[in-house]
């Protein structure tokens, strides 16, 4: 129901624009996500936006460098990186559905793998 896409491989200080499909359903009226997980360690909260996109939320190590976005028309979630870093590297979910923006999240999607060379 959710599908992540748009990552790959780009160098330190360079961008990338993920982007999360939404099918089967709407998620028009929910709070969405995005997460990661690097190598060996615990998913993480990246960024998240209400269901009017009025009002974000980031975590601090991405603060200023991501931006989250919504397209309820398209039923797309975007998360535009940019100033990529090393440590930005990891598997990139999206969700959907959560009381708070910070979650829990009810429904989870496939990630999409962005690494970061130095």
């Amino acid at each position: 129901q959710l599908q992540a896409s748009g990552g790959g491989l780009v160098q330190a200080g360079g961008s990338l624009r993920l982007s999360c499909a939404a099918s089967g359903r709407t998620f028009s009226n929910s709070r969405m996500g995005w997460f990661r997980q690097a190598p060996g360690k615990e998913r993480k909260f990246v960024a998240a936006i209400t269901a009017s996109g009025s009002s974000t939320n980031y975590a601090d190590s991405v603060k200023g460098r991501f931006t989250i976005s919504r397209d309820n028309a398209k039923n797309m979630v975007y998360l535009q990186m940019d100033s990529l870093k090393p440590e930005d590297t990891a598997v990139y979910s999206c969700a959907a559905g959560a009381p708070l923006l910070r979650g829990p999240y009810a429904y989870w999607g496939q990630g999409t793998q962005v690494t970061v060379s130095s």
